[in-house]
């Protein structure tokens, strides 16, 4: 007998003939995450296995936060005996009260009891040991499972994991990181459809400080553990930013902004070999982030540009942020450099042909390519 985390998958049920691919990656990924703590793993049956660890709590912290496992049971992994297996399952019952209800899988059809059949003979020795229990098949207060497999296991808690597609089947991405809630939450939301993330973030010193831009560091940290650390591309802003202050109209001044971004995120991506950029906008919730603004800005590049928060509001968004550990440091009161040079008035209703009237007070390819020429290139990890 000994103790292993028995996880499951979702959505990689449904790949078809592509499934054993879904499946490497998942259990490689699985591998990587518990690596620190010396687990050994193993797939079998339609279920992924971790044992040789000595900390229950710590695994299950690990392997829930890997993306395609849907969920995890702490277990105890013990021969296809009935007597034992019995034996072991009244064990668990110990100091339970109420009511309760034996759930059973046989997946390996030569041991001698259906699963109806093990589920009634082990309630039944249950309630001969415990007669103060009663069984309810609807509502119990606790489950006991047993799955028969390749050995038997025993649980009585399935602990949520984080599910969706697993990490670096989905290609790679930059995701535009900001300081706000916004922008972690949204590369939260593309990673778990499997893509990896590396974070292009704009600063703008003086105005923004050296603690600004740890606040930046430390948000691709938190998310950065759900992909074994995150690589952050940091963008010198200043000068573009003061040029379109100096320069431009200043009720467009954030748009024309968000335009110098995206073009230089564009420059990133390809020289990173990233298919698609990440924003966390939201329509409607700030001036630069109408339908007439967004059209101005997706023109500055040629890749996908993804937005999974477009139709949340933000306590929506903040509710994700609390699950995901990144709201308190969001909130920590450090500017970004979207809160540099604000305009009192924003255009709301861009039209493209002004916005573009504008821009050519600017030196734009000479200021992209400075841009470019100078970002630093860090990786975050725990």
């Amino acid at each position: 007998m000994r103790k292993v985390l028995l996880a499951r998958f979702g959505e990689v049920h449904l790949k078809g003939q592509n499934r054993p691919y879904f499946m490497r990656v998942l259990v490689d990924n699985v591998k990587k995450m518990v690596a620190p703590i010396g687990g050994h793993v193993w797939l079998s049956d339609s279920r992924i296995y971790v044992s040789d660890f000595e900390d229950m709590d710590e695994c299950v912290s690990l392997v829930t936060k890997v993306f395609g496992i849907y969920s995890v049971s702490p277990a105890l992994e013990m021969e296809k005996d009935l007597d034992r297996i019995a034996e072991e399952t009244v064990r668990w019952m110990d100091g339970v009260t109420g009511t309760f209800k034996v759930m059973c899988k046989r997946s390996d059809k030569r041991f001698p009891l259906n699963s109806q059949e093990l589920a009634v003979e082990l309630g039944g020795r249950i309630l001969d040991a415990h007669p103060e229990l009663r069984v309810d098949v609807h509502h119990p207060q606790t489950e006991m499972w047993v799955e028969i497999r390749d050995h038997a296991y025993l649980y009585n808690t399935e602990i949520m994991a984080v599910g969706g597609m697993p990490m670096g089947t989905s290609g790679k991405a930059g995701l535009l990181l900001s300081g706000g809630i916004d922008s972690p939450v949204a590369g939260y939301q593309i990673m778990r459809r499997g893509v990896n993330i590396q974070a292009i973030h704009f600063a703008s010193p003086p105005y923004t400080s050296e603690r600004a831009q740890e606040k930046v560091l430390s948000l691709a940290r938190i998310i950065g553990k759900y992909e074994y650390g995150m690589r952050v591309h940091i963008v010198p802003f200043t000068k573009i930013q003061m040029e379109i202050h100096e320069k431009c109209e200043e009720g467009m001044g954030t748009l024309i902004m968000r335009r110098f971004m995206m073009r230089i995120a564009d420059r990133i991506a390809h020289d990173n070999g990233l298919q698609a950029l990440i924003t966390g906008e939201s329509l409607g919730q700030v001036a630069s982030q109408t339908m007439e603004a967004l059209g101005c800005t997706d023109i500055m590049t040629d890749l996908p540009v993804f937005r999974p928060l477009i139709g949340l509001d933000k306590l929506e968004i903040i509710h994700i942020a609390e699950k995901i550990d990144t709201y308190e440091t969001s909130i920590l009161p450090y500017e970004d450099c979207c809160t540099v040079f604000t305009p009192r008035h924003p255009v709301t209703k861009p039209k493209l042909a002004n916005v573009e009237k504008e821009e050519r007070r600017l030196d734009v390819d000479a200021l992209v390519e400075e841009a470019v020429a100078n970002v630093k290139t860090v990786l975050v990890k725990d």
